[in-house]
């Protein structure tokens, strides 16, 4: 299920930046591919999160940014970014 180059090209605009902390502190976030591909993966077999194969970040990680991204609006345009993609 994961996105090859041309498919994350169209993905890759749509999703949010990562917020980096000033200070440095804590653990440096999974590439937003990555996660991408472990949400598409959940979404594509129909699995509960916790079943995420241990090549994609962790459930809850994947989990988070999932609602996140459902919250943004960034799941809602990808239908459409994709459409317009295709008529160009």
């Amino acid at each position: 299920m994961d996105r090859k180059d041309p498919h994350w090209e169209v993905f890759e605009p749509l999703i949010t930046s990562a917020h980096v902390r000033v200070d440095g502190r804590g653990r440096l976030r999974r590439h937003a591919r990555d996660v991408t591909n472990g949400i598409l993966w959940v979404l594509h077999t129909g699995a509960p999160w916790q079943d995420i194969p241990p090549r994609y970040p962790s459930p809850a990680t994947c989990h988070r940014r999932f609602q996140r991204w459902v919250r943004n609006g960034v799941f809602e345009n990808i239908p459409r970014t994709l459409a317009r993609d295709l008529l160009e």
